[in-house]
């Protein structure tokens, strides 16, 4: 007999822990005062593997906030994975799929939807490490510390364990998987996230 392992639907409200909206604009060059003659070659034409990679590296930025990072991308995937633990037949496709804003009534619905909203955690990791996202507090998200570091890399392998346990179809693999999102999400949270009484965000 296998134990279904409850997730509070969403721990992964971190949404509820974080942030203000803000805008990183990149810089050009000529707005830094230097013109094309000072600019890095590009790939391919003399310029090293290490300087594309620094190239890339100063192109991320950060159009959105924390809160909404968790709101639009870990929070609804996150939901969907945790459907997962039980039967996704319930679900039935849309009248019209391809209009549906469900995803697991969609056109993508079903176990292909658990497969994708688990990709979707795994990417978010990265998201999560970018420098120059605030918190609602104000303060930069620690991206930098140790343990923040850790706790994405938490999130990296339970969506990697969701994606695996997707493809197999298998409930009883889904709600081990579900169960490691889930501490994986609250490890974060239970030093991240605001705290009853507090005001403080991504304050360790």
């Amino acid at each position: 007999m296998r134990t279904r392992r409850r997730s509070p639907l969403c721990m992964c409200v971190v949404a509820a822990a974080i942030t203000v909206a803000v805008v990183v604009p990149v810089v050009s060059m000529e707005a830094q005062g230097g013109g094309p003659r000072g600019a890095a070659p590009a790939p391919g034409r003399g310029a090293s593997a290490a300087q594309a990679r620094g190239a890339a590296a100063s192109q991320m930025r950060t159009d959105v906030d924390l809160l909404h990072v968790m709101r639009g991308i870990l929070f609804p995937s996150s939901n969907v994975v945790f459907a997962a633990q039980d039967d996704l037949s319930v679900w039935k496709p849309a009248a019209d799929p391809s209009t549906s804003p469900n995803p697991l009534t969609s056109t993508y619905g079903g176990w292909t939807a658990v497969e994708n909203a688990s990709l979707a955690l795994v990417e978010s990791a990265n998201l999560l490490l970018i420098p120059g996202r605030l918190c609602s507090s104000g303060k930069p998200a620690p991206v930098q510390r140790a343990d923040w570091i850790k706790f994405v890399q938490g999130l990296r392998d339970a969506g990697n364990a969701a994606y695996k346990a997707a493809q197999s179809k298998g409930q009883d693999a889904m709600v081990a998987a579900t169960g490691d999102l889930a501490d994986a999400c609250s490890a974060c949270h239970a030093v991240y996230r605001e705290k009853p009484g507090t005001a403080n965000r991504c304050v360790p």
